[in-house]
């Protein structure tokens, strides 16, 4: 679980630390608009990472998985209009196919869903919106 934590911070690290090499390079509208996806991305890592976390005490409590789910689709929706990237439209159409997918999966009483589609397309989001 620590792993994937520090796994988070690095990326959010690097994002940081791409953009502020950027600032000087990038005009004012290109910039806010990588702001923008970084953000994005930033809040569906930790959107994910809040849903592999209630994955695993599932049987603790089942809304947990839910909330987080609910919290990728609004972070989702936020991302959508702001971009016209192909790369990061296909991320996010993954994501949102996977969100759908173990959301599908919970409410048919899966206990463990497969979390996985969703990390990848969360990785693919944070690469993409990644300057550099």
């Amino acid at each position: 679980m620590a792993t994937r934590h520090h796994r988070h911070q690095r990326i959010a690290l690097a994002v940081t630390a791409g953009l502020l090499t950027l600032t000087t390079a990038v005009g004012c509208s290109a910039l806010d608009k990588a702001m923008d996806c970084v953000q994005t991305a930033d809040a569906i890592a930790t959107s994910v990472s809040k849903l592999q976390q209630a994955v695993s005490t599932a049987s603790e409590d089942p809304t947990q998985a839910s909330e987080a789910l609910d919290e990728i689709d609004k972070e989702l929706k936020s991302l959508g209009g702001k971009t016209d990237n192909a790369d990061l439209s296909a991320a996010v159409d993954d994501l949102q196919a996977g969100v759908t997918n173990v959301r599908g999966a919970i409410e048919s009483g899966d206990a463990t869903p497969d979390i996985t589609p969703v990390t990848n397309a969360a990785t693919e989001i944070g690469k993409v919106c990644t300057p550099g």
